[in-house]
Parts: C-alpha cells; sequence; structure tokens
C-alpha cells in the first residue's frame, strides 16, 4: 500500500528560474517582490532559495534581529509569504567567496564576449557544496575564463543552471551579472527548450505522453525527491516524453522538461515505472552490465557499459541576450552511452527505430 510522508521542508536547492534581485546583497538593501510560486513558503526558505551562497540559518538571525522586513514590518521566522508580499533585507554575513581554480579540461561548445556553452563530462559536479569542494565545473570555469557572473555567489560564478554530477551534456554560463539575469528570466519564463536522451528500463506503454506531478524531498532518504499530493512545500514538474526506439526490456526516450526541478527527469522515469538505467539513487544500480542484456555471462568477460545514470542533455535551445538570435546547441552522446546503445542493438533489439 502507498504511503503519504509527511510533510517536510526541503533544503535550498538552485533550481531554473529564480532570478536574484539586482545588485550587491553585502552592500546595499534589496528589496524583492514576492511571486505566485512562492506563496505559503518560509520566509527563511524563500531568501535562502534566491541567495543559496548563504545558510539559512543565517538568515533566520538576520529576521531575528530584525534586519529582514515584510511590508515594512519586522516579522517571525516562521512567517509565510503571501504573493506580492514586498521583502526587504541586507545579507546578514559575507560568505566564503573563495573557490580554487583548477586546470580541468572543459569541452567548449561555444564562446563569445557575453557567454559560454559547455559540453559538461559526466562525474563532474557543477559547483561545490555537501563537502565536494574540488573537481567542479565552477573551479574548471575560474581557471579558463577571466570574466564569469556573480550574481549568485562566487561559489556559483557563472553558473545559470545545473545539471546533476552525472549527468552529461549541455550547459550554458553567464560572463556578466546582467547577462545571468537575462538568460535566468528565460528560463524562468520556459522559453528556453530543454531535450535530454535517455536509457530506461522496461519498454513504456505509450510512443508519447506527458508527465505532470508534484514532487519534494523525500523524508527517508533527503538526497532523493519524490512524487507526492499538491500542497505544502511540493512543486509542480511536468516533463514531456516520447520513445525513440524499443528493446526488449528497455527504451531509448526522448526527455524534454517543461520545469526545472531537482531531479525531475529521474524521478518522473522512477514514478512511471521505468527508472533510468544505471541510475543509483533512484533505480539501485549502478552500472549496466552484458549480463543484464543475455545470461550466461563468465564473470571475466561481463563487459560493463555504463557505470553512471543513462542521462544526457542532449539539446538546449535559448534566444541570446544582447542580439536576440535563436541559438541551439546540440552534445553528441558520450562514449558510455553509444556503447550501451549499440549491446541493446546488438543483444535486445525488438523492432525498427521509430522515430529519428
Amino acid at each position: 500500500m502507498n504511503t503519504i510522508e509527511p510533510e517536510l521542508e526541503p533544503e535550498p536547492e538552485p533550481e531554473e528560474g529564480f532570478v536574484p534581485p539586482v545588485g550587491d546583497p553585502t552592500k546595499e538593501t534589496l528589496k524583492v517582490t514576492v511571486e505566485a510560486r512562492a506563496h505559503g513558503w518560509r520566509l527563511d526558505h524563500y531568501l535562502s532559495r534566491l541567495f543559496p551562497n548563504f545558510s539559512r540559518m543565517a538568515f533566520q538571525r538576520a529576521i531575528e534581529s530584525e534586519a529582514v522586513l515584510v511590508n515594512g514590518l519586522s516579522v517571525k521566522i516562521a512567517r509565510r509569504l503571501r504573493v506580492n508580499d514586498v521583502v526587504e533585507f541586507r545579507l546578514p554575513e559575507t560568505p566564503d567567496n573563495t573557490i580554487e581554480p583548477e586546470d580541468i579540461p572543459l569541452d567548449v561548445m561555444y564562446d563569445d564576449d557575453y557567454l559560454i556553452v559547455i559540453n559538461k563530462t559526466a562525474n563532474m559536479i557543477v559547483h561545490p557544496g555537501r563537502g565536494n569542494y574540488h573537481g567542479t565545473l565552477a573551479g574548471a570555469l575560474q581557471f579558463h575564463f577571466d570574466k564569469l557572473s556573480d550574481v549568485a555567489g562566487k561559489h556559483r560564478a557563472g553558473i545559470v543552471h545545473r545539471l546533476d554530477r552525472d549527468t552529461s551534456g549541455v550547459l550554458v554560463v553567464a560572463k556578466d551579472n546582467t547577462i545571468h539575469h537575462h538568460l535566468s528570466k528565460q528560463f524562468e519564463e520556459r522559453t528556453v527548450e530543454k531535450e535530454y536522451r535517455a536509457i530506461v528500463w522496461g519498454e513504456v506503454e505509450f510512443d508519447r505522453d506527458y508527465i505532470e506531478t508534484h514532487v519534494r524531498v523525500s523524508q527517508r532518504n533527503r538526497e532523493r525527491m519524490m512524487v507526492c499530493p499538491p500542497g505544502g512545500n511540493s512543486r509542480h514538474s511536468s516533463t514531456y516524453y516520447e520513445v525513440l526506439e524499443r528493446f526488449n526490456g528497455f527504451s531509448w526516450m526522448r526527455l524534454c522538461p517543461q520545469t526545472g526541478r531537482t531531479h525531475q527527469l529521474r524521478v518522473h522515469m522512477h514514478h512511471l515505472g521505468h527508472p533510468v538505467v544505471a541510475d543509483r539513487l533512484y533505480e539501485g544500480r549502478s552500472a549496466l552490465h552484458l549480463s543484464d542484456l543475455i545470461d550466461n555471462v563468465p564473470p571475466d568477460d561481463d563487459q560493463e557499459f555504463i557505470e553512471r545514470q543513462a542521462l544526457h542533455a542532449f539539446r538546449l535551445s535559448f534566444d541570446h541576450p544582447v542580439n536576440g538570435n535563436r541559438l541551439t546547441f546540440e552534445a553528441p552522446l558520450p562514449p558510455d552511452m553509444t556503447a550501451a546503445l549499440d549491446a541493446l542493438r546488438t543483444h535486445r533489439q525488438r523492432r525498427a527505430q521509430k522515430l529519428s
């Protein structure tokens, strides 16, 4: 029997579309009007989402010291926000803004005076956090580029959106704060087109469909997200999908997220009963082997095809913030996903490819 977990306040997590107020929050008082999607959020939760470089504890101290005002009045930490509330605040502390530049090779797909487009490799964390301070995309960007936006803090310099550690593919980076705000606004208004490729377990029933749910952090495992009823701290999420190719026991998918929630595609495919192959967190297995495809494979011959979630950010389209031209970037499939697909076509072929 399915059970609904108790309500839990999720940790602040940078998501697509959160546009921080313009200005230097360490030197001036900032003012922000609460948008509809933040209706009902706790004040400290909202501020820590706007400025993830600062801890929620720091904002709680500022609220207690009356350094944060809502509609001109001091409030309690647990104050629930309403649409069009005006929040005035000055960030309560100066975080550690240093990050060590690291000479890590980057696959640069595009670079001009305003932005950069990267083909991120798998096994690379986008920005430092949770004890992972080395080997990050943020550190690599600091090494390779002299100019990056800092609107989201030095630990996230240039980072407009993110990909999970083991998800490869296209990611855009801003070189200054004005460009960062323009790009963030496009994510917020959902004019950015995102397209992923994924290998999932099982044969998905429909050729194409639309998944629409609410998600939030799981209480049992705070690293995971879960589908849940609407309300409380849940966030609306939606994904369009198509089956590109079917195999015996597997499907090759085109996934187009319409929102930008944490782990959204992985959660949605798990919810459908077709988790992404080799997704350690949601599927429980961390690799795809030859023995998963055919029987009686000797241990010495059990080839490993992919050892991370088979999810790739294939295409990203957005308007250039300066000239307005529509830009589209496609990252070719990495070798491990190509190897997994070739293995499926060799050992699990069901019928001809459906769509190009």
